[in-house]
């Protein structure tokens, strides 16, 4: 059997199976609709449609008009219900008319004293029918008030709040090295400078878009990210470890809108910077080493903040004026 075949085979039975269901679904749809419904009313009395409901055999004269005879549903089933009294409830066996002629008889003071009896009946069970109605009234309110409270606080629980943190205070990041003297050995090649290879990074401008800038706990992050801690010179340094130990391998300042300058420790958090650059002090111990390390992290860097890296002159680096530089490092590699 080839493929072509069994896919034949397999639409035909879906088809097949398809029409069943459709048969299937039919029957049931018309034994449902075979069947009565029956609506009620919200008392539970059944609604009986027009065309069945029985017709009175003798016409009202009253709901005649013009000679036409009025035909009404019979309402039969909706004649009330009375219920028997209890077997132990009195029963008054005196006729009405009885009752009014003793009623007649009764002198005129028994009246007087009848009547006097009946308005202080009437004034005893309004005070009472008041004080139940207050005394029900305050416990609704009570109950009202209860449920509202423990309805909010089931809505509203308890939350434990906590302080959000701020910079004021020196940044995490920089806290633990702050404290730590500078070791003039270690950061010898910043000091004793003659030269410098200068590296920019800028955020990638675009013409639809606003300026872009980079956000000071956005730089922070990256500082922690690639190894480089605050130091000498208010500035931050690689060096050959991330732990901060060895020799100074490269800087980085910011750049502002008064132009590069050090960094505060205590406002770099919520700064924003329109650039960094990273620089090669010269001579040094380490200059090809340090000069790779510098590119490698700068290309990350602007990988992570979409940015490029820019030259002295403001221009793209490309990979010949990478080599030109490299070439112009190793002269001062010892």
């Amino acid at each position: 059997m080839t493929a072509i075949q069994f896919i034949l085979i397999a639409i035909a039975a879906f088809i097949v199976l398809a029409g069943l269901y459709m048969v299937i679904r039919s029957f049931k749809r018309r034994s449902s609709a075979d069947a009565p419904v029956v609506n009620y009313d919200k008392n539970g009395i059944p609604i009986i449609p027009r065309h069945e409901r029985s017709i009175v055999d003798q016409p009202d004269l009253e709901d005649t008009v013009a000679g036409e005879t009025s035909i009404g549903p019979d309402r039969s089933y909706l004649d009330t219900v009375v219920e028997q009294e209890p077997v132990t409830a009195p029963h008054n066996t005196e006729t009405p008319s009885a009752t009014a002629q003793n009623l007649a008889d009764t002198p005129d003071s028994n009246d007087e004293d009848y009547i006097r009896w009946q308005e202080a009946e009437l004034r005893r069970d309004d005070a009472e029918f008041a004080d139940t109605a207050a005394q029900m009234g305050s416990e609704q309110e009570l109950d009202a008030f209860s449920s509202l409270v423990s309805a909010t606080d089931s809505l509203m629980p308890s939350i434990d709040t906590a302080e959000e943190p701020s910079f004021d205070s020196n940044s995490p990041i920089l806290d633990q090295h702050l404290s730590e003297p500078v070791d003039e050995a270690q950061n010898a090649p910043l000091i004793n400078a003659k030269d410098n290879i200068n590296i920019t990074i800028l955020p990638t401008q675009y013409r639809d878009r606003p300026a872009a800038i980079i956000r000071g706990c956005d730089l922070l992050a990256l500082i922690d990210k690639y190894g480089l801690r605050y130091g000498a010179m208010n500035m931050f340094h690689r060096y050959e470890k991330k732990d901060g130990t060895g020799m100074l391998w490269f800087s980085m300042m910011g750049i502002t809108e008064n132009g590069i300058a050090p960094f505060d420790p205590h406002s770099v958090a919520t700064n924003v910077y329109n650039g960094v650059v990273v620089f090669l002090s010269l001579p040094h111990p380490q200059a090809l080493h340090s000069f790779d390390s510098m590119m490698s992290i700068a290309y990350m860097m602007a990988s992570d903040l979409d940015a490029i890296l820019l030259d002295e002159n403001n221009e793209p680096i490309t990979p010949e004026y990478k080599q030109q530089l490299r070439n112009q490092v190793r002269d001062y590699d010892a």
